[in-house]
């Protein structure tokens, strides 16, 4: 159960990392100059990644349900 928090860890971070390298590469190629079309550009490549990792956070959360530690 708390290999899949640590496999989900790992894959987010790295995940997340990959996808802004991406996204500064994609960025060269498609981003129209001026500032506006680079803020919205930004903006919804900043928002996209939301969703995905959502998703393995809930994964994530369903793999080990909270026990409170014995007391004693």
């Amino acid at each position: 159960m708390r290999l899949r928090i640590l496999f989900g860890t790992l894959f987010l971070v790295g995940g997340l990392a990959l996808y802004g390298l991406a996204i500064a590469a994609l960025a060269a190629h498609v981003t129209p100059p001026g500032p506006l079309a680079a803020f919205v550009f930004y903006a919804l490549a900043g928002t996209v990644w939301v969703a995905p990792a959502g998703w393995l956070v809930r994964w994530m959360q369903r793999a080990a349900p909270y026990r409170p530690p014995p007391e004693g």
